[in-house]
């Protein structure tokens, strides 16, 4: 048995397999299919100050390879969250993070303040995808400078591990990366979503409410791939890869790019029992392959 013990920061886990915000409730769900206790990390659903009802049915389509949502960031408020979930979660034997999401700066930092007050929550991923209502629907993660703004103000009210996700909707993602750390982030994971549609040509109307939403699935792992293996070299804090992890094969190919962890989102849906088949396939290749610790294969690509 191989040493699957990883850092993001001062987060110390068990192994570098967690779940993507979203995908995975609160953990609880998946309890009946899975020792939960065994993954290095659970992220929980986005979570904003406020009650949100999401967006309008319909949300979700398959497309080739993959699916499409529009989900809208449903969730009761963080303050539902601290009465009634976290008293039924905090006890859970693996790192429960929460997914921070948020339409200002101040929503972003009420938040993680609540979030920061809880014993048990020992990190917390701010979602900078969301759109920024103040500057016209612009989402923070766009932009350097409305990136630091956010992960700054976030940092000086935030005092455990700060994990930053970052949306691959931009030119240059290695840019944004550096601007989040420079803000104070421990670390960032990517990616999320990537924009697109589907139509369904008999009615001639778009297949989700909003027109538009996030494409996740096998089909964006190349391009999660580039951007983890991009970031990873240009930035000296941890990064967490996401982004078409469908088996341990995939996950292991994360981490040679460079990724210290990864999250496993839409695979939940397709077999709810692949968290543990992915830690079990790395230890499996870790051993085949005579390395005593997963840290020894973090960022090894071999491309020259």
């Amino acid at each position: 048995m191989a040493d699957l013990t990883t850092n993001i920061g001062n987060l110390v886990m068990k192994n570098p397999v967690m779940t993507a915000s979203g995908t995975f409730g609160y953990g609880e769900e998946f309890s009946d299919f899975i020792d939960i206790s065994r993954i290095g990390g659970i992220i929980v659903k986005g979570t904003t100050i406020k009650h949100r009802e999401g967006n309008p049915y319909p949300r979700m389509a398959e497309t080739p390879s993959g699916m499409l949502n529009a989900v809208g960031l449903q969730n009761k408020g963080v303050d539902y969250f601290i009465d009634h979930i976290y008293p039924r979660i905090k006890d859970t034997d693996t790192n429960i993070l929460v997914n921070v999401s948020g339409s200002t700066v101040e929503d972003y930092v009420a938040t993680a303040e609540k979030v920061g007050e809880l014993d048990k929550i020992p990190a917390i991923e701010l979602n900078i995808s969301c759109p920024n209502v103040k500057e016209g629907g612009m989402a923070f993660g766009t932009s350097c400078e409305s990136a630091a703004k956010v992960v700054s103000a976030v940092r000086k009210a935030y005092k455990k591990t700060l994990i930053v996700k970052l949306s691959p909707n931009v030119t240059n993602i290695a840019e944004i990366a550096m601007a989040v750390e420079g803000a104070g982030a421990d670390s960032v994971s990517l990616i999320n979503t990537i924009m697109g549609m589907a139509i369904d040509a008999e009615k001639r109307k778009p297949l989700l409410s909003t027109i538009t939403g996030g494409l996740s699935g096998a089909c964006v792992k190349p391009i999660a791939l580039r951007m983890v293996w991009q970031v990873s070299n240009a930035v000296k804090i941890p990064v967490v890869g996401l982004g078409g992890i469908m088996n341990a094969t995939d996950a292991i190919e994360f981490l040679l790019a460079g990724a210290s962890a990864v999250e496993i989102g839409t695979a939940n849906f397709i077999d709810p029992t692949v968290t543990i088949k992915v830690i079990d396939g790395i230890n499996a290749y870790l051993d085949k392959h005579g390395f005593k610790s997963v840290k020894d294969i973090i960022g090894q690509l071999e491309t020259k």
